[in-house]
């Protein structure tokens, strides 16, 4: 009887064994899928936010590089215009100078009415 009891009792416990194995394999094999399914989603959308930076950050620098060269092209514009104004101001200071020398009143100690016209023309 004894032995029957003890063939029977390590039938269960193998059978118990046995069971704890296959539902350890069952938790470990569902847990494992669902792990690689989550790290698949996670990773396409970790991957479209890089993508929607990477797109933003080519168009910030397409902004950037617009704006700065329509700036550099007023620039362009000022200092042409700033040359202009430079080169018109270098010929009326010679052409006052030339007719300052060429003014018969120079050597007078007050202004006449060409060396006031000279000078209004400055102004």
């Amino acid at each position: 009887m004894i032995k029957l009891l003890l063939s029977k009792t390590a039938g269960y416990v193998y059978a118990g064994i046995a069971f704890c194995l296959l539902a350890w394999w069952g938790y470990t094999h569902i847990y494992n899928n669902g792990y690689a399914a989550a790290e698949s989603h996670y990773t396409a959308v970790i991957a479209a936010e890089h993508a929607a930076l990477a797109e933003a950050d080519a168009n910030e620098q397409r902004r950037q590089t617009i704006a700065n060269n329509a700036s550099k092209q007023r620039e362009a514009e000022a200092i042409a215009e700033i040359e202009r104004k430079d080169a018109e101001n270098l010929q009326l200071r010679r052409r006052l100078a030339s007719e300052s020398r060429q003014d018969p009143d120079a050597d007078k100690p007050v202004l006449g009415a060409r060396s006031v016209q000279r000078i209004n023309q400055i102004r």
